[in-house]
C-alpha cells in the first residue's frame, strides 16, 4: 500500500484523478475523504449564491449577511479540503498501527495504547466534519431568502450536500468510538454527533421549505450587543 503522505494533496488531483483514486484498490481515499468533498461543494455553492448577490440592488438590505456568507463559505470550503486529506493521514496512521507487533505482553500492550490515541484521532478528524457541515446548513438557511432567487436552487443542493456528508462522517465517528476504550468519551462524541446531525437535518429542511415556497425574507437582525446596520 503507498504512503498515506502520498495520497493526501487532493486538492492537486483533478476531479477525474480524485474519482479513479477514490475507485481504486486503496482503501485511501475513502468515505471521510468523499464526505469532505461533498462539503466542500457545498460550501462552494454557499459563496457562489452569495457572490451572485453581492452588489445587486434588490439584496442591498441584505448586504452584511451576504458579505458575512461568502466569507464563510470560501473558508469552510478550503478547511473541508485540508479535512479531507488530515482525514487520509489519520486512517493511514490507524492502519499503520494495526500492524504492529504483538508477539510479546509489552508489544501487545504498546500496540493497544498506541490503537487507542490512532483511533481518537480517526475520531476527531470526522467529528469535526460533522460541525463544520453545521455551519454551512446554517450559513445557507440564512441566505435562504435573502438572496438571488435564481441561484436558490443551489442552496437546497448546498443543504442537501451538508447533510450527506455530515451522516458519512458522522458514521466514520461512530465506527471508531470502540476503538478509542473510552466509554465515557465515546459517550459524550454520540450524543455530540446525534445532535448535531439532527440540528443539520431540520436547518436544511427549513432552507428547502423557504427556497421551495420562493419566500423574501427580511434582513437578520443584529446579534445580541452588535449594533444595528444603518442604512443610508
Amino acid at each position: 500500500m503507498q504512503d498515506a503522505r502520498e495520497l493526501t494533496r487532493f486538492r492537486d488531483l483533478t476531479l477525474a484523478e480524485f474519482v479513479d483514486r477514490l475507485a481504486s484498490p486503496e482503501p485511501i481515499p475513502g468515505g471521510g475523504s468523499a464526505a469532505a468533498l461533498a462539503a466542500s461543494l457545498a460550501a462552494a455553492l454557499v459563496t457562489m449564491v452569495a457572490s451572485l448577490s453581492i452588489g445587486r440592488e434588490k439584496y442591498m438590505p441584505h448586504a452584511d449577511n451576504l458579505q458575512a456568507s461568502a466569507s464563510a463559505g470560501r473558508r469552510l470550503a478550503h478547511r473541508f479540503l485540508e479535512l479531507a486529506e488530515e482525514d487520509a493521514l489519520v486512517y493511514g496512521h490507524y492502519a499503520a498501527t494495526l500492524k504492529l507487533p504483538r508477539d510479546t505482553a509489552e508489544q501487545r500492550e504498546a500496540r493497544s495504547l498506541q490503537l487507542a490515541s490512532a483511533a481518537r484521532r480517526a475520531t476527531e478528524v470526522p467529528l469535526e466534519m460533522v460541525r463544520a457541515c453545521l455551519e454551512v446548513a446554517a450559513t445557507a438557511e440564512r441566505l435562504a431568502g435573502r438572496s438571488n432567487v435564481n441561484a436558490a436552487s443551489d442552496l437546497s443542493a448546498a443543504s442537501l450536500l451538508a447533510d450527506a456528508a455530515a451522516k458519512a462522517a458522522g458514521a466514520n465517528v461512530l465506527v471508531n468510538l470502540p476503538a478509542t476504550h473510552d466509554p465515557e468519551w465515546s459517550g459524550d462524541v454520540t450524543r455530540t454527533v446525534m445532535e448535531l446531525l439532527d440540528a443539520i437535518e431540520d436547518i436544511g429542511r427549513m432552507t428547502r421549505e423557504t427556497v421551495g415556497g420562493r419566500e423574501s425574507r427580511p434582513p437578520m437582525q443584529p446579534a445580541a450587543g452588535e449594533a444595528p446596520q444603518v442604512m443610508g
